[in-house]
């Protein structure tokens, strides 16, 4: 669950910035704007710098990091983000024990504000940064690929992203809307993949994929 935002404007030191009350999405995770008090209640505290890219609310954000929670294999993975935005994924990843994040965005805007978030939770020598598209990324054979952009862009990458993943590693796609998902879910089995989740949002929804490896147990398609 996501809990409403509280929002307003403060100058300080002449630079514009935006301030919010800590919001909670799933079972582990606060969202909490630089300065707030470390969390007390055992959570893990996502610093989120609010800017033009938001700083987490979306439901294809939270069903991202509602997902990551339980996904295995995350520690010490070897992560690609893609469509990195304000790096919430990565640091959500890192911080479950992820070992090191490419992030990949196409906006300047979006991987200036990835830098300023990754600077605040003390992770910056665990992320590289990309300007560009995946055309730029020359490494492979990542555990985990997070993708939370457009169906139909993920449809075109169907092939370059499968290249990039180790086998029996992890795509978790996103920002898929409903007349996407199937088409996005048969090309990417076209390549070897095979569904483990299906959710589907209010809007969009969420996949995640597997690059081979045993079946796993049936398909299982949730709804909001």
């Amino acid at each position: 669950m996501v809990f409403s935002t509280n929002c307003s404007q403060i100058t300080n030191h002449g630079s514009l910035t935006f301030m919010y009350q800590p919001f909670y999405i799933g079972k582990n995770f606060r969202i909490s704007p630089p300065g707030y008090p470390p969390s007390t209640d055992g959570r893990t505290t996502l610093v989120m710098h609010r800017g033009a890219f938001g700083s987490g609310e979306h439901e294809t954000t939270e069903s991202c990091l509602k997902v990551l929670e339980y996904l295995p294999g995350i520690k010490g993975a070897n992560v690609l983000d893609l469509g990195s935005g304000t790096g919430i994924l990565a640091i959500a990843a890192l911080k479950l024990g992820a070992g090191h994040v490419i992030c990949v965005d196409i906006e300047p805007k979006a991987v200036e504000t990835a830098q300023v978030n990754v600077r605040l939770n003390d992770l910056d020598d665990r992320v590289t940064h990309i300007t560009g598209t995946l055309d730029a990324v020359t490494a492979r054979d990542f555990d985990l690929i997070l993708a939370n952009i457009y169906g139909d862009i993920l449809l075109d990458l169907a092939e370059s992203l499968t290249a990039r993943l180790k086998p029996e590693g992890r795509l978790l796609l996103s920002g898929i809307l409903w007349e996407y998902n199937f088409d996005v879910r048969q090309a990417y089995e076209k390549r070897g993949c095979r569904v483990v989740r299906n959710h589907m949002l209010d809007e969009f929804s969420t996949i995640v994929m597997q690059k081979g490896g045993p079946d796993g147990p049936p398909l299982s398609t949730s709804k909001r």
